[in-house]
């Protein structure tokens, strides 16, 4: 789908095509672009459309796009972003092998430990935290399962309630922050990203940060991060698509960790909730 978050990564994607001789100004690629704006039909519909101009390769941007693009063809490399590590989607064989034609760049769930630990780090009190999360995406589900660990070994309760798309996240997320919780944490999940000022709207009005796993979201209201970089995540993955354009080969390429996480803090957001942030952190405007 189409939102600032994802589209950080996409961004960063071109960029290292671009700075590798390759963009559509100077002639040199010629990029096809589809978004199913969340629709998982218009999503298979745009991934055939694609394999039938026969593409040098393909980019796929979120867990979902990935996935449908696997299952679609195992002859064009897939130059993944914003995506799990193949196993945690459920891309590998019953022997664990992912599949041969899937570079890019991955993520796994560890930073979410890390993550979790800014809510006592920042606010120490905290008792109750909340969320939202999609249980039509694996990595949501299991980034939940990782939160749900991490908060009980804080001694912190989690109330966390499913949303099944975006025009949803306003009354569930009103219907969270109803029962009194001291921090609402945003998991990586597609709806949030599409409809995260609604959830930034909802907490304002209940006077509740929020905290994150994803850097992109700090920018667009949240208090802070522990994550990948999205325009690095997409940046990491196109220097590996632009060697493939210069060598004609995949020898060497493999889909790889994220290289960069970086804690973020928003710095409109700590001066509302009063938070003095150590060197440690990068302060987003």
């Amino acid at each position: 789908m189409e939102d600032a978050t994802l589209a950080q990564a996409r961004t960063g994607f071109y960029q290292a095509l671009n700075e590798a001789g390759y963009n559509e100004d100077s002639g040199t690629i010629k990029i096809i672009y589809r978004n199913a704006q969340g629709d998982p039909t218009v999503l298979l519909q745009s991934v055939d459309y694609i394999i039938s101009q026969h593409p040098t390769f393909i980019a796929s941007n979120t867990t979902l796009a990935t996935i449908s693009t696997v299952q679609r063809t195992n002859e064009i490399p897939i130059f993944m972003m914003v995506a799990p590590r193949p196993d945690l989607a459920g891309l590998t064989s019953k022997e664990g092998k992912a599949p041969i034609n899937l570079y890019g760049v991955y993520e796994t769930l560890d930073y979410i430990d890390t993550s979790a630990t800014l809510i006592k780090k920042l606010f120490p009190q905290s008792k109750k935290v909340g969320c939202i999360y999609s249980a039509a995406e694996s990595q949501s589900l299991d980034a939940l399962e990782r939160l749900k660990i991490s908060c009980s070994k804080m001694n912190i309760e989690l109330i966390a309630t499913p949303v099944n798309n975006s025009s949803e996240t306003q009354l569930i997320t009103q219907s969270v922050l109803a029962k009194n919780i001291d921090v609402f944490f945003a998991l990586p999940d597609n709806v949030i990203f599409s409809s995260f000022e609604t959830v930034v709207k909802a907490c304002n009005d209940k006077n509740i940060p929020i905290i994150t796993s994803e850097a992109g979201l700090v920018s667009r209201g949240a208090l802070a991060s522990f994550g990948a970089d999205m325009y690095q995540w997409g940046y990491q993955s196109g220097k590996q698509a632009a060697q493939y354009l210069k060598s004609n080969s995949l020898n060497g390429l493999n889909a790889e960790l994220v290289r960069l996480r970086t804690k973020v803090i928003n710095k409109e957001a700590a001066r509302k909730f009063s938070i003095v942030a150590d060197s440690t952190f990068v302060v987003s405007l």
